[in-house]
């Protein structure tokens, strides 16, 4: 996809939500969507939460990738790509990588799906890394299946489904 045909792009399924937990209770809900299109935009949004505990970013774009970013503060900043490869047909993706300090891959190192950045992301919250890794590589799952199944595993699901459902 071109980034002509991007813009064309409706981003129908494309979904930014946040994830925050207050005492012991997670609470979720959903961010413009004009921000699967707009990293900056992303990381300033997570930036004006008000959890002690920092905010989650769950950006699904397209069929094709996820975006995690967790927000503590004003400095600290982690950032998961689930595929590299998004980089070359979609913006976003390119600043992600920009992000990370990570270069746009060459068309020869497109035949896999590889994610990018902090594959320990939400390792304190029950996901280790190579389960992270395992779900960005799974081609059968689309981007919000895998995102749900995360919120299942960190539990927020119900609050998850809530947000997600009420798209549209």
């Amino acid at each position: 996809m071109t980034d002509l045909e991007q813009d064309d792009d409706d981003g129908a399924g494309d979904f930014a939500a946040v994830a925050y937990r207050e005492e012991e209770l997670w609470d979720v809900y959903l961010l413009p969507v004009a921000l699967t299109r707009d990293f900056g935009g992303l990381l300033h949004a997570l930036h004006q939460q008000p959890s002690i505990s920092g905010a989650i970013g769950l950006v699904a774009v397209g069929d094709d990738f996820f975006v995690i970013v967790r927000v503590y503060g004003r400095d600290d900043v982690s950032v998961f790509l689930s595929d590299v490869t998004a980089s070359v047909d979609w913006p976003v993706a390119r600043e992600v990588l920009e992000y990370l300090d990570i270069d746009v891959p060459d068309d020869e190192d497109l035949d896999q799906v590889l994610p990018a950045g902090d594959l320990s992301i939400l390792a304190d919250l029950g996901l280790d890394e190579m389960e992270l890794g395992a779900l960005a590589g799974d081609l059968d799952l689309y981007p919000d299946e895998v995102l749900a199944s995360i919120s299942e595993r960190l539990g927020f699901q119900q609050s998850f489904q809530r947000a997600v459902d009420g798209m549209g």
